[in-house]
């Protein structure tokens, strides 16, 4: 690998370690010219299927894309950003082993649903109402009182409620 400070040929690996769930080599190197050291991130190159919408029109995987989406049903909410990018090496996890050239896009969608229900139950309901076309609040109460009767006992336990209990306990 070429050195990014002095642009020399030859580096060497000091130190190697697995990041990201194991799907990234994180190598320490230092450049055998001018001793400069720098990071690296090794993953494997893998072709991801492309995205069919629900118009047909097919498109190229997006991880942009996916991210912002994500991003914007959680703004404003306590999440942390290592959390964001573990569910999206999730869904690109699932995208990988559908073993398909292709995926459905409500497929896709349904995989985001499930990774914001684990991370927020505001940005999951935010989603939701997006990616299903709520038309008005019934669609929204039917939602939340589903989510209210499925999360376990231990997530419940780590989100805010969506709507306050009438309980003076």
């Amino acid at each position: 690998m070429r050195c990014p400070f002095c642009e020399a040929p030859e580096t060497k690996v000091i130190d190697s370690r697995l990041a990201n769930d194991g799907d990234v080599v994180r190598r320490r190197r230092e450049c055998l010219t001018c001793k400069e050291r720098f990071t690296t991130f090794e993953t494997a190159e893998l072709v991801m299927p492309r995205i069919v919408k629900s118009d047909g029109v097919r498109e190229d995987f997006n991880e942009d894309k996916l991210r912002l989406g994500i991003k914007r049903a959680l703004e404003k909410r306590p999440v942390e950003t290592e959390a964001v990018e573990t569910a999206i090496s999730h869904i690109k996890r699932n995208l990988r082993t559908a073993g398909e050239r292709e995926v459905d896009a409500r497929k896709l969608g349904d995989w985001v649903m499930e990774e914001l229900r684990e991370l927020d139950q505001v940005a999951y309901v935010r989603f939701a109402s997006v990616y299903r076309s709520f038309e008005d609040v019934n669609a929204f109460r039917e939602e939340i009182e589903k989510l209210e009767s499925s999360p376990s006992a231990e997530l419940k336990k780590h989100q805010i409620p969506l709507i306050p209990s009438d309980d003076t306990e």
